[in-house]
């Protein structure tokens, strides 16, 4: 299952990992290097099963504890909103949000 940001949700890469962007709730979550690792397998288009064993490749750490941080990973992303599955074909597929410019708004205020 290839996995999508809702609307609104943009991903910043960061020195220690990645920051995903909820523009229409302002709020932020970061994510460690690893489930950065993760979870942009998911948004590339790959499974759960791919992105653990990009893990398995990376980090020290086996494929059965993997596939649970993955898991845990997309679980914990759906459950605050952020995304969920991608029932798009590849062709039709837009990739994900990186952060957009503020385009005059200051951060952390809704535009009026």
């Amino acid at each position: 299952m290839a996995f999508k940001l809702r609307e609104g949700v943009f991903t910043a890469e960061t020195d220690f990992g990645m920051t995903l962007l909820d523009e229409d709730h302002d709020q932020y979550w970061t994510l460690n290097p690893s489930a950065a690792a993760a979870l942009q397998t998911l948004l590339e288009g790959g499974t759960e099963a791919d992105a653990a064993h990009k893990l398995t490749q990376e980090y020290a750490v086996d494929l059965g504890t993997a596939r649970r941080d993955v898991r845990d990973l997309v679980g914990g992303l759906r459950s605050a909103g952020l995304g969920g599955e991608d029932t798009r074909g590849p062709a039709e597929s837009t990739g994900h949000g990186r952060w957009p410019h503020l385009r005059g708004r200051r951060a952390g205020r809704k535009g009026r």
